[in-house]
């Protein structure tokens, strides 16, 4: 798989990420397992978790196959802190919160450091400059490698990205950001995209194939086995499920015909081509979904592809304007 810098920085990681979001939950310790070896197998280095995933399960199981399966040297581990279970204060950015989660992950994930550590998300009840001093100390203590952030606005990312540049050699400088992205969700390209661009912050999208629903799962009905049908994921998919975003992914749908290819694929490549993108964090069932989507790599789009039209009513609407400038 190729690699790509993250961000402005030295490191470099593969160009898709594995995703645990439902490891410890939904996906047990053999599914993980056949998971992390067929990414290891394909080339893979960026997994993503967060100490929250599963209640912190994701972390401990990711923390039992690493070694016993891949090399700790073959993988970048990426984790978050920040999101708390407190429905009176969803997040915690303080120093303090943020550096004993940090030791609690790293005791999980049964490791000395993370090669990148994000803040979950903006705080609005602690002092930003607070926060970014969590990870200037997890980073000059050697617990982390390098820092990002995740969900965070246009200007919140800005502000942060520039408060780190402003100080050269005591601060540490963003790698990332992490933010939602697909052709059913760009509200990053208005303001996140073109910050993180300017800063040299990487962007990692989450959710690159809409939740699930670009894999054209979902076209004619709900199948039981899936994030739709789920008891803990039904809430999350649900948005996606709309007239609006059927029609993109018919959309996609006659691009991956006309291309002898899938909706999974052509969906997968536009999000992880698309610049300031390094590496879209894919989530999957089992080993078979993770296949599917790592096939991605031997695709590339050609322009023509890159504006997909999708029909409104009576209207069209170009989906993405193409590098040239032409929409």
């Amino acid at each position: 798989m190729e690699q790509r810098h993250l961000g402005r920085t030295g490191l470099r990681v593969s160009r898709i990420g594995l995703g645990t979001l439902t490891w410890g939950r939904d996906t047990g310790e053999h599914d993980a397992a056949d998971q992390l070896k067929v990414f290891w197998d394909a080339g893979g280095t960026l997994v993503d978790t967060a100490d929250v995933y599963g209640g912190g399960d994701a972390e401990y199981l990711l923390g039992q196959l690493v070694e016993r399966l891949v090399p700790r040297r073959d993988l970048v581990i990426a984790t978050k802190a920040g999101s708390v279970p407190d429905p009176d204060r969803r997040f915690n950015g303080s120093r303090g919160h943020l550096l004993a989660a940090l030791d609690a992950s790293l005791e999980r994930l049964g490791t000395d450091y993370v090669d990148l550590w994000q803040v979950h998300a903006f705080d609005p009840g602690t002092p930003l400059d607070e926060t970014l001093q969590a990870l200037d100390i997890a980073v000059s203590s050697g617990r982390a490698r390098y820092a990002g952030v995740s969900n965070f606005c246009g200007w919140q990312l800005a502000k942060a990205a520039t408060w780190q540049l402003a100080a050269p050699g005591l601060r540490t400088r963003l790698a990332s950001t992490q933010m939602e992205y697909s052709l059913l969700q760009r509200g990053v390209e208005r303001e996140v995209l073109p910050a993180a661009i300017d800063l040299g912050v990487g962007l990692l999208p989450s959710s690159p194939l809409g939740r699930g629903v670009l894999t054209g799962k979902y076209r004619t009905s709900t199948p039981v086995d899936s994030r739709g049908a789920s008891e803990h994921l039904a809430g999350f998919v649900e948005p996606y499920l709309d007239d609006a975003a059927s029609r993109i992914v018919d959309a996609v749908a006659t691009a991956a015909d006309g291309l002898a290819t899938t909706t999974l694929q052509v969906a997968l490549a536009w999000v992880r081509d698309r610049p300031g993108v390094v590496a879209p964090i894919v989530g999957a069932r089992n080993a078979q979904q993770l296949r599917a989507a790592l096939s991605v790599e031997a695709l590339s789009l050609d322009p023509p592809i890159w504006c997909l039209w999708v029909t409104f009513g009576k209207t069209k609407k170009c989906l993405v304007t193409c590098d040239d400038g032409s929409s």
